[in-house]
């Protein structure tokens, strides 16, 4: 039985394409790997309506100090659990806005532990130890759309009213069932019959790249399409800072690196400071009055 259902996936039928990769030259290979591949953006646009709704419905949620919550196991739940971890040096969110959560917790993320995906009540166990409310986002992701710790989390996220959404990689997905919006991104068969962290992984992170770097825009973490809200803890990402502050207000490198110093290293506050003439103090009440929107204090 278990075999019927997962021969009725997308995602483990055989590659037609790709039936005889172990007799191509490493040339071939690559080729045919590429050319598969190609296929994935144009599957993730089929969605965009759907995607759209995501963001709106997760944005809505952070308007309301809600957190958005990733769910999944194995490739999944590390791509979610990547997406997460990538938000506050990004866009300075406080580590606890976005939580990814991997089936067999953090031991999972670099070893293989098939077994822990198959209980719903861990999918559910683990989300309850947040303290899930009902103005947090779930988003289950499961490439195969049927993963027993993911339907857990989602089921009891519905349960208690938090927005539930999914991500799978097959039409008319079980984890569908269970979503305010489901995203279901038919990548077709993979290039090795069933190694879903291929199209299917690269479809997945796709889609978290928009889910939150779409989001954060909305909520003023962006202006123009400068990261502005960026933590600059090392080297790199202070020059990246002074490239930013250089490019938005013409102030020189040296200009631009001191008011950064005043302003804490902030870039937003020392924007405003130079596109203003005003100081820290007043910079950053403009921003706590405007939501910390730059376009909206530039345009007032």
């Amino acid at each position: 039985m278990k075999k019927n259902i997962l021969e009725s996936l997308g995602t483990e039928s055989v590659n037609k394409n790709t039936n005889n990769i172990d007799q191509m030259n490493t040339l071939e290979i690559v080729r045919t790997m590429n050319d598969e591949d190609y296929k994935v953006p144009m599957a993730v646009k089929e969605e965009i309506q759907e995607i759209s709704k995501a963001v709106d419905t997760i944005v809505k949620s952070f308007r309301k100090n809600g957190r958005l919550f990733y769910i999944g196991a194995g490739t999944s739940g590390r791509l979610g659990v990547l997406d997460a971890s990538e938000c506050p040096p990004t866009f300075n969110t406080d580590p606890n806005m976005v939580i990814g959560l991997i089936a067999g917790g953090d031991y999972a993320l670099r070893n293989a532990m098939e077994g822990v995906e198959d209980s719903q009540d861990e999918g559910a166990s683990d989300l309850k130890k947040y303290e899930l409310s009902s103005n947090d986002v779930v988003v289950g992701i499961a490439a195969s759309g049927r993963t027993p710790y993911v339907l857990g989390g989602l089921k009891y996220a519905r349960n208690i009213g938090a927005s539930t959404i999914s991500v799978a990689c097959n039409k008319g997905a079980k984890i569908s069932s269970e979503a305010d919006i489901s995203i279901e991104v038919n990548v077709g068969p993979e290039v090795l019959t069933g190694s879903t962290r291929l199209k299917s992984g690269t479809a997945q992170k796709m889609v978290l790249n928009i889910l939150t770097t779409a989001s954060m825009i909305k909520i003023g973490k962006t202006y123009k399409n400068y990261m502005v809200d960026l933590q600059a803890k090392n080297e790199k990402l202070r020059i990246r800072s002074m490239n930013i502050v250089n490019e938005l207000t013409g102030l020189t490198s040296e200009e631009s690196e001191k008011i950064l110093i005043e302003a804490g290293w902030r870039v937003k506050t020392a924007l405003i400071m130079a596109l203003k003439n005003c100081s820290v103090d007043e910079a950053n009440n403009l921003l706590e009055k405007n939501d910390g929107r730059i376009s909206t204090i530039l345009n007032s």
